[in-house]
């Protein structure tokens, strides 16, 4: 499903917002900051540029690739897969419940279609994205692999061998984003392992580096465009894709203290009250 029409994805990033909170507050258990800052992002990707198909196949042959790398946000990818049409949304209500499909890290075992990795062992999403781009390469398949990562995740020591590998390897049809949006689970990323000049450093190890906000779906969408525009001229492209943890529900944004809390029940009726019902709960 592809549209150009920004105001149908902003009305379908607010029906996805809905979602999360629900699914999270059904379980009491999750990660919900993330997962709300990275809407827009998940909805352009898969409602605007990416050509794939519901019907899931493993190998991809002629589709784009999407790797979550930051495996705890999942409620944001299970909503919009639902949405594209993976799975009947009513499987929402099953999220990190016993013998679901729908876990709390994206898992391959339950067969979920969608899910080709599984992930949340942070650090290790990059890798997975390379070795699928080169496949694609190999194959002579011209689509594009995207993964996504978060800032936290940008303290591992993997991230960085991967990054190397990447543009030694010239693996220049690989786009890959952080969600930067300063937050982790202990507090504020520069008070846990600062970061310092994270656009500076992904230069240096020789990546073409954009940079856009990613809570606005107008600028995620010019901010993929000029991604996309960059990409296959010999070098992998970063997006340093700003956000906002808990974006769009007032009580959740900005704080650390969203990023593994699930809303009480007086808590989602504020939150539903601030996101418009527009496709249709499940």
């Amino acid at each position: 499903m592809a549209t150009t029409d920004i105001n149908s994805l902003k009305k379908l990033s607010s029906q996805i917002r809905r979602d999360i909170v629900r699914m999270v507050h059904a379980c009491q258990s999750g990660h919900p900051g993330g997962s709300l800052g990275c809407v827009e992002y998940f909805v352009a990707l898969y409602f605007h540029f990416m050509k794939h198909d519901k019907s899931f196949k493993m190998d991809a042959q002629g589709e784009d690739l999407f790797f979550l790398s930051n495996g705890h946000i999942s409620p944001v990818w299970y909503s919009t897969l639902a949405r594209a049409g993976y799975f009947d949304p009513k499987e929402l209500s099953t999220f990190r419940f016993l013998n679901t499909r729908l876990q709390g890290h994206p898992a391959t075992h339950e067969h979920l279609p969608g899910i080709r990795v599984a992930s949340g062992s942070l650090g290790q999403g990059l890798s997975v994205a390379i070795g699928a781009a080169q496949t694609k390469r190999l194959n002579k398949d011209d689509r594009f692999v995207y993964v996504l990562m978060g800032d936290g995740e940008q303290q591992e020591g993997q991230v960085w061998e991967a990054a190397m590998y990447a543009a030694h390897n010239k693996v220049d049809n690989l786009i890959a984003t952080i969600d930067y949006n300063g937050q982790q689970i202990d507090g504020p990323v520069k008070d846990i392992l600062n970061l310092l000049d994270l656009k500076a450093k992904w230069e240096a190890f020789g990546w073409i580096v954009n940079e856009f906000n990613g809570n606005v779906m107008e600028d995620v969408v010019a901010g993929i465009e000029k991604a996309q525009s960059l990409a296959k001229q010999g070098k992998p492209v970063l997006n340093l894709m700003r956000t906002e943890m808990g974006f769009g529900v007032d009580y959740m944004m900005g704080s650390h203290k969203w990023h593994g809390v699930a809303p009480n029940d007086e808590e989602l009726k504020k939150a539903l009250a601030q996101l418009e019902e527009t496709v249709g709960d499940y």
